[in-house]
């Protein structure tokens, strides 16, 4: 799974404006969205 290109853009501009708040706040919503995926994947 990769992470969609919004998120991306939005972590690239955080990190090089060095916001320590949206980084950690995206990095929550991308590992809550890989829970989520992983829960809903058929085994």
């Amino acid at each position: 799974m990769s992470m969609p290109l919004w998120l991306r853009k939005q972590l690239m501009r955080a990190f090089f404006g060095k916001d320590l708040h949206q980084i950690r706040v995206l990095n929550e919503c991308w590992f809550f969205y890989c829970r989520s995926y992983a829960a809903r994947k058929p085994q």
